[in-house]
């Protein structure tokens, strides 16, 4: 614009200045200033399109930096998520009807928060909040528990490694509980009396595949149980679960586990664990723990097939004075789904925690159906028949869900 408006005054002078030297041959005066005035008009209707173009292209250049804008934003908002999207929610819970010899009650008996925390691609939080029997406090039957509350940390070729307050790598429901996923309204004999289903401790852990085998592995070294030395309970294996609230642990408990899934549908696991000292130093001896459990889990199409045997020896008199060195047992499942949303089960249960009383195995047959509805909601009915010295036979009604 500056340009035009030097050259407008110049081009006029130029004009004007040569009129007297070609005096003889020049058109008329007012033709000169009628083509002063044309030549001016076109010089201004250029410079109000170079205005038009320069402001066209002033707004393309404000639009281009806007998208710009945008796409950094967008970019950025890739590159370093917002802790919102870091962070995980969900949870699950179960309601229960129990019409059996022992009790008639209805009771919401878990009600389950899960929060977890990516803090980079590599090191992730886990943590799960329980309140049993919807109510807790003093005189309450409930309870509130931290069932889990760990670091992960993923580790080169695979591997992955814990720390905190982690459930016990063993069995087949304890890592893996949810409503949907299992048979049954209540969990199974021997993984709630033998494996004290849900079992959890503080400490470390590593594991992960072991390449190319199909297997993998699970070593921690953390908090042991602290089993009672007197009364009906003494040395049984559910009660002596610390929960890691102020553990003691003057004795720290080992476990390994090896699983095979080198099949598709089939799973196959052992686990191993020692504890030198299983009462923290109550009893007047040691009393060693040692627990070896082996499963296997099979699903093909709509059938699936579950197994389990556990068993706990202790070593010391006092265990072996109350009959409870020994506790152990073993369960068999068979399910077919005869719809995709519709599964039947049967499922034989022995268990064996010993005890005082001449007669202390429990033989159980279960048999029932789920309806999942959705994948992650589920009804569940079942029949039990309960052989012990007294029966605790009758139907159960379920309704769980996951999220």
């Amino acid at each position: 614009m500056t340009t035009l408006n030097r050259i407008l005054p110049a081009l006029t002078a130029a004009l004007l200045a040569s009129t007297p030297a070609r005096a003889a041959d020049a058109p008329p005066p007012g033709d000169i200033q009628g083509q002063i005035e044309r030549l001016q008009s076109e010089l201004r209707a250029l410079k109000a399109q170079i205005d038009e173009q320069n402001q066209h292209s002033s707004a393309q250049q404000r639009a281009d930096a806007e998208q710009q804008a945008q796409i950094d934003a967008l970019a950025d908002r890739i590159e370093r998520p917002s802790a919102t999207s870091k962070a995980k929610f969900g949870g699950y819970g179960e309601l229960h009807y129990n019409n059996l010899d022992s009790k008639r009650e209805i009771d919401f008996h878990r009600f389950v928060l899960y929060a977890g925390y990516d803090f980079s691609d590599g090191i992730r939080f886990v943590s799960e909040v329980e309140l049993e029997h919807a109510l807790a406090g003093e005189s309450k039957p409930g309870e509130v528990e931290l069932e889990q509350a760990y670091l992960e940390f993923d580790l080169p070729a695979q591997q992955k490694a814990r720390g905190g307050l982690f459930l016990v790598p063993v069995g087949i429901l304890n890592e893996t509980h949810e409503p949907t996923t299992f048979y049954g309204v209540e969990r199974n004999l021997v993984e709630s009396a033998i494996i004290p289903t849900t079992w959890w401790e503080g400490g470390g852990a590593i594991g992960g595949p072991i390449a190319g085998t199909g297997l993998s592995y699970d070593l921690a070294v953390h908090s042991g149980l602290k089993l009672a030395t007197t009364g009906s309970n003494a040395y049984a294996i559910r009660g002596g679960r610390q929960k890691v609230a102020n553990a003691v642990a003057d004795d720290l408990a080992y476990t390994l586990r090896l699983r095979y899934t080198g099949i598709p549908g089939l799973e196959l696991a052992g686990t191993v664990q020692y504890q030198a000292d299983a009462t923290q130093a109550l009893d007047n001896e040691q009393v060693s723990a040692l627990l070896t459990e082996a499963h296997a889990v099979f699903e093909r199409g709509p059938f699936s097939a579950r197994a389990l045997w556990a068993a706990w020896n202790l070593d010391g008199d006092g265990p072996k004075a109350v009959g409870r060195d020994r506790q152990d047992g073993y369960y068999g499942e068979l399910g077919y789904r005869i719809r995709p949303t519709v599964g039947l089960f049967a499922r034989y249960s022995v268990a064996d925690n010993g005890g005082p009383a001449d007669a202390t195995e429990i033989r159980q047959t279960d048999i029932g159906i789920n309806w999942w509805p959705h994948k992650d909601v589920v009804l569940k009915a079942d029949y039990q028949n309960q052989d012990r010295a007294a029966d605790n036979d009758g139907f159960n009604l379920g309704i769980g869900y996951r999220f």
